[in-house]
């Protein structure tokens, strides 16, 4: 199996989710495709399943920030200081067919290892070692830490979560990392290379860069950007 290392790309909200998504519903046989993406201006995503007005009152008062329902669940992801990516396994591959907590730990487990590479003193939460900060509402991704989530080794803080979506073209698995929870300073270029590698050595795949795919060109992107955009996406639940 391939592992396409797609390129880096910083765009709003509704176009980095809507880009996931096509990326899903175009995996092809035999391929894998990971990425690494920015934020045009500060955003918030939130899971499928939660109601708006659960989101609302958790964004930041005073402050612009784009919000987007993303496809996969979850809390609701602060993406202002954080470093955000998605893997994308095709129909079939072993990861995608295991149990949703199985493929979130191996996945996990390859991240932590990368940050631990850097100086950082990851580790997996525990099954069943569910942890909340004090007072803060549940439903919030780096306020809560769940079995599988990377966290601190000094402080048992929230370092890494995600969330996943299986689909009949395969799974997505979108991740983001809290730069705020690290304590050290990382060399992020090189923290994605290992990441990358260790994803890569994980699937069993060779990692290569690898363009964007045609098939989830301009047109094709244009009518889900404006779905993700809008508000029968983002509010109608």
């Amino acid at each position: 199996m391939k592992l396409d290392l797609l390129p880096y790309r910083v765009a709003g909200a509704a176009e980095n989710m809507a880009a996931d998504f096509l990326l899903l519903k175009t995996a092809g046989a035999g391929r894998a495709r990971f990425r690494h993406y920015g934020w045009r201006i500060p955003a918030f995503t939130f899971g499928y399943s939660q109601p708006i007005a659960v989101v609302r009152p958790q964004l930041p008062s005073g402050e612009t920030v784009e919000l987007c329902r993303r496809a996969t669940g979850g809390g609701l992801v602060d993406h202002r200081n954080d470093w955000t990516y998605g893997l994308i396994l095709p129909r079939g591959h072993a990861l995608e067919e295991m149990r949703a907590t199985q493929s979130y730990r191996l996945v996990h487990e390859a991240l932590a290892a990368a940050l631990v590479a850097q100086g950082v003193p990851a580790v997996l939460q525990p099954a069943a070692a569910t942890t909340r900060v004090s007072g803060l509402p549940a439903g919030v991704c780096f306020q809560r830490a769940e079995t599988f989530d990377v966290c601190s080794a000094k402080t048992g803080e929230k370092i890494a979560g995600a969330a996943q979506k299986r689909a009949k073209q395969g799974m997505l698995f979108q991740g983001s990392v809290w730069k705020d929870a690290l304590g050290v300073a990382v060399d992020w270029e090189k923290y994605g290379a290992d990441f990358a590698a260790r994803l890569a050595a994980m699937l069993g795949a060779d990692a290569g860069a690898a363009p964007w795919p045609d098939e989830a060109g301009d047109d094709a992107m244009a009518p889900l950007i404006e779905q993700y955009a809008s508000a029968e996406w983002n509010e109608a639940r």
